[in-house]
Order: structure tokens, then sequence, then C-alpha cells
């Protein structure tokens, strides 16, 4: 059973298309994932399947409910964490909690009993009575995952949802999430650009430039890669590439820092003939399995950095912040 569905989806600013034609569907119980670079339209995405921006073009539904003709229900459907902060810091936790219930019609009696299963999920039961400014903002993060989860959403959004937190509490945050999906079979639908997050999905779908230029498990878009990753340095780089492609037939790669990269099957059976049928001197050898970010690199040719958007992609984010004012 598919809890989303959507068709030919779009969303253009002026002159920009911020998202261009898209169709997926995610399954019930699924952790599916949007993996892209800064302004490839992630968070665009999400916004039009919350209902907080409306489509240029195509069709969308929420545990079936369209998301232009069925907008309040789609709304009670889904649990949202978005990109930046949105708690107010002046209430307790517990207020904070009590407030996102009665704007979603939580009766009291329906509260009181969900109140303590979610901040016990998130290990912040204890802290219910202590006013937001002073959680870190780890605690914070997951007092939003709370807030999400208080209405039982038929989907949590998690827009970013680590964005900015160290690495230990981002670890955390992700225990919870994947608890979310084994104890409430909860339909989870996350943007991310960190690799190691996106392994955590079920599916995955590579976004750039507002298209999906790839959609299947992370085991199998990085079976798509080809091969093991063998990366050389050579003082003879030259002679090492000519070699490598007359003796071998392979393609040569230009890896990080002027290495030398070829892709081969069952690399610990090749990277000994290397060295015994190579004339070119090789100064050092690695060799690592296919990661997503080798999969976007051959899709995109560019790699996702963990940085600053570019211009073009802050463009792209300052006219989607303008969409949602």
């Amino acid at each position: 059973m598919n809890v989303i569905e959507v068709k030919k989806l779009s969303k253009k600013f002026d002159k920009i298309t911020a998202v261009d034609g898209i169709s997926f569907s995610v399954a019930k119980g699924e952790i599916f994932g949007f993996l892209g670079p800064n302004g490839a339209g992630k968070s665009t995405t999400i916004s039009m399947l919350a209902t907080l921006l409306e489509p240029t073009s195509g069709e969308a539904w929420i545990n079936n409910f369209n998301i232009l003709t069925d907008r309040n229900d789609v709304r009670k459907s889904i649990g949202l964490v978005f990109q930046d902060p949105s708690l107010d810091d002046r209430l307790t936790a517990e207020e904070n909690l009590r407030f996102h219930a009665r704007l979603y019609g939580v009766s009291p009696e329906d509260y009181k009993k969900r109140i303590d299963e979610v901040l016990e999920l998130v290990e912040l039961k204890d802290r219910c009575r202590d006013i937001v400014r002073t959680f870190s903002g780890g605690m914070k993060r997951r007092l939003e995952i709370a807030r999400g989860l208080i209405h039982y959403p038929a989907v949590l959004f998690l827009d970013e949802p680590t964005l900015g937190l160290d690495p230990q509490t981002r670890a955390h945050l992700w225990e919870y999430v994947l608890r979310l999906k084994k104890e409430k079979e909860m339909t989870i639908f996350m943007t991310t650009h960190y690799m190691n997050e996106a392994e955590y999905c079920d599916r995955i779908a590579i976004i750039d430039q507002g298209k999906i230029v790839a959609l299947d498990s992370p085991v199998e878009l990085k079976k798509k890669i080809g091969g093991d990753i063998i990366r050389m340095e050579s003082a003879e780089k030259e002679k090492l590439e000519k070699e490598l492609k007359e003796k071998y037939n392979l393609e040569i790669k230009e890896g990080e820092d002027g290495f030398v990269q070829i892709e081969v099957a069952n690399a610990e059976t090749f990277m000994p003939r290397l060295f015994n049928e190579l004339d070119s001197k090789i100064e050092s050898i690695e060799l690592r399995r296919p990661t997503l970010d080798d999969v976007f690199l051959s899709l995109t040719g560019r790699r996702i950095r963990e940085e600053h958007a570019s211009e073009k992609d802050a463009l792209r984010d300052q006219v989607r912040i303008r969409g949602r004012r």
C-alpha cells in the first residue's frame, strides 16, 4: 500500500524551475529519502506535499488525500519537522506539545495518553516542564520530532533533520527515527545531503536541479556504479593511465587531488596484478567500495559537498523562501 503518490509534480518561481515534473511513490512503513545538494528541489517538494506551496503543475496524494483539493485532510495526516527551528523557546516542552495537539484537534483524553509516549520515545520525559530555551540543539530537534508525532500522523516529513548538529547528536537522532520505523511502522519521508544518513533509507530518490535522476535502494544504486574503486597516486601519471588503458582496456577517471581512479570487479584479486604487471611506479593505492557519493558523481558529474550552496543554489533557496511567505 502506497501512502504517498506523486505524478509529474512541478514548481516554478519566475524563470527558475525548482521541481521539474517528478513522479514517485512511497509505501507504508518505508523510510524514503531525497538525496541531493542544496537547491536541488528537496525542500520545495516537501513544502508542496505538506500543502505549504501550491504546485505549478502535477498531482500528489498523501494518505489517499489530494494535496490540492483535500488540504485539511492532508495536514491531519502528516507530521512535519522543518529544516529551521520552529519551537517556541519561551514555553516548556510540554506546553509546546499541548499547543500543537490542540491545533490538530487531539482530545484531552488522547493527549494525556500520547504525551508520555512521545516524550519517552525521544528521551525527554524528565525535561517536559523545562523551558525550551535551556535545551541543546539536539534536544530541541528531538522535541520537534515528538511534536510531529503527537497527533499520530500517517507520514512524518523530516526536512534535513540533523542539519547543524554534531556527529554524535546526529547518530542519536537517527536511533529515534529507526525506532519509529520499527515500533510504530511509521512512514518517514526525509531530505538530506549527508551520505551516511541516506544509507538508513529503504529507498532513495537522487534529485538534481529539480529532476529525479535515479530511484532505488542504497544497495542497488551502488551496484550500478560498476565495481570496486581503486585510486592510485603516481609520479608517472600519464604513463600509468596509458598502461591501464592498453593492458586492461579500463576507463580512467580523474579522482580527487590528481589521483588516477579505475573501477573493476573483484578488486582484491586485480590489485596484485597491477603491482606485478605494470611498469609505471605506483606510490600509493587505495581500495574502497562504491558510495552514494560515487553514485551521485556518476549520474551528475559532480559530488555532493557538505558546504555552502553555490550562487545558483542560493538563488533557488531565496526564491523558495519568498514563495513560502
